[in-house]
C-alpha cells in the first residue's frame, strides 16, 4: 500500500482489511459490524488491520440516510463457497463505497431461515439480499413481505414486487450445449444442481432443448442430480463415467461440480481433455485453478452483488421519502469462456 493511500484512509476498503488480516470478507465485515460470533484470535486480526490500515467507512453515501446509515442485511445457506465469496466481494465493496452496513447470517432449513431473518430484523435492517438458493425460498420471500421488508434476489426467479439481479441462465446453457455439438460430442453427460432452484431448472432445460433440436435424444441413465456441491459432484461424475459407454463430455450446472468430475476422472486414469471434455457454469476463482483450467460460462458475480447492493439502497431511499419504487429487474451479461478442459471429439 503506498504511502499516498496510508494517508488517506477512506481509500482503504474492506476488502484490504481482509486481505491484509488473511481473512474472508464476510469475517472482516462480522468484526468491523461487531458481530460476536468470531473467534478472538480473527477479531484481534481483524482489528489491528482496521488500526494499521486506518480503514474506516466511506461516507460518501451520507445522501442515503435520514437518522442512520442504511443497514443491509445478506442471509445466505449457499453451499458453494467459491461462488458466495465472489458475491460478497461486491456486496461488501459496494456497501462501503455507500456508507452501507452489512450484516451476514447463514441458515439452514425453514426453522433456520426463520430464525436468522429474525435475528436480521432485530439487528434494524432496513432491506435484505437473497442469493441463491433462497431467492428461490417462498416462505422466506412471503414473511418478508408480509413484514414489509423490501427484498433484493440473486440469481432467483423474477417475482413480482420482489427486485431481482441475474443472468439468462437458459441462454447462457444454451450456448454452452451449443459449444459441445460444434466439438462433435453427441453423449453428453449433465450433472444437475438443486433441482429446487430456478437457476438449475433453467440450465437443465435447456440443455434438454439444445440436444432436441439436433436431433439428439439423452439417454436418462445420463442426466444426474447434484447440489451445486463439490461432494454431491463426486457422486454424479462416478455414476456418468461408470456408464458404458461412457460420456465423452460432461456438463456441470456449476465449477465446484465441474471440479468433482475432473477429480474422478483424474482418478480413474481418464484424460481430460483427450478422452473426456468437462464444462462448468459460474467462472468462480475454482476455474482457473484446476488442472486443465475449466471451460465454463462467466457469470458476473461479484458485479451482481454491487448490483444487489445498489437496487437495494435505490429501494431504501425510496422508502425513506416515502415513495413507492416498482422492483426492478436486471439482467446482467454471460459470456463462455474457452478453456483448456474441453476439446474436439477425436476422431
Amino acid at each position: 500500500m503506498s504511502k499516498r493511500e496510508r494517508q488517506n484512509p477512506g481509500a482503504v476498503t474492506i476488502l484490504d482489511v481482509a486481505r491484509h488480516a488473511g481473512v474472508s470478507p464476510m469475517t472482516a465485515s462480522r468484526v468491523i459490524n461487531g458481530n460476536p460470533r468470531v473467534g478472538q484470535d480473527l477479531r484481534d486480526r481483524v482489528q489491528a488491520s482496521v488500526k494499521l490500515l486506518g480503514y474506516r467507512p466511506n461516507l460518501a453515501g451520507r445522501s442515503l440516510r435520514t437518522t442512520s446509515s442504511a443497514r443491509i442485511g445478506v442471509l445466505y445457506s449457499n453451499p458453494s463457497a467459491a461462488y458466495l465469496n465472489e458475491l460478497m466481494l461486491g456486496v461488501l465493496e459496494q456497501s462501503s463505497l455507500s456508507g452501507a452496513q452489512v450484516l451476514v447470517e447463514k441458515c439452514g432449513g425453514i426453522a433456520s431461515q426463520r430464525a436468522a431473518t429474525r435475528r436480521l430484523l432485530e439487528a434494524g435492517v432496513d432491506g435484505i439480499i437473497l442469493p441463491p438458493p433462497l431467492c428461490d425460498a417462498p416462505q422466506t420471500l412471503q414473511e418478508l413481505d408480509e413484514r414489509g421488508i423490501p427484498v433484493v434476489a440473486v440469481a432467483g426467479a423474477q417475482v413480482a414486487g420482489v427486485s431481482s439481479v441475474r443472468i439468462d441462465d437458459y441462454q447462457g446453457a444454451r450456448a454452452m450445449t451449443r459449444y459441445l455439438l460444434e466439438l462433435g460430442h453427441t453423449r453428453i453427460g449433465f450433472i444437475q444442481g438443486d433441482p429446487d432452484h430456478t437457476a438449475a431448472q433453467l440450465r437443465r432445460q435447456a440443455f434438454l432443448d439444445t440436444l432436441a433440436e439436433s436431433g439428439i435424444q439423452l439417454p436418462d441413465d445420463h442426466m444426474v442430480v447434484g447440489m451445486f456441491t463439490y461432494r454431491s459432484g463426486l457422486a454424479a461424475a462416478r455414476q456418468l463415467l461408470e456408464l458404458d459407454p461412457r460420456p465423452t463430455a460432461i456438463f456441470c450446472s456449476n465449477d465446484d461440480m465441474a471440479a468433482a468430475a475432473m477429480a474422478v476422472a483424474h482418478g480413474t486414469g481418464v484424460r481430460i481433455p483427450d478422452e473426456l471434455t468437462v464444462v462448468g457454469f459460474d467462472d468462480t476463482p475454482v476455474a482457473t485453478t484446476l488442472w486443465p483450467e475449466l471451460t465454463t460460462i462467466r457469470q458476473p458475480v461479484t458485479a451482481m452483488g454491487k448490483s444487489a447492493v445498489a437496487l437495494m439502497l435505490e429501494e431504501i431511499r425510496a422508502r425513506r421519502a416515502g415513495r413507492h419504487r416498482d422492483a426492478t429487474h436486471q439482467v446482467m451479461k454471460h459470456a463462455l469462456v474457452k478453456r483448456q478442459s474441453s476439446a474436439a471429439l477425436a476422431s
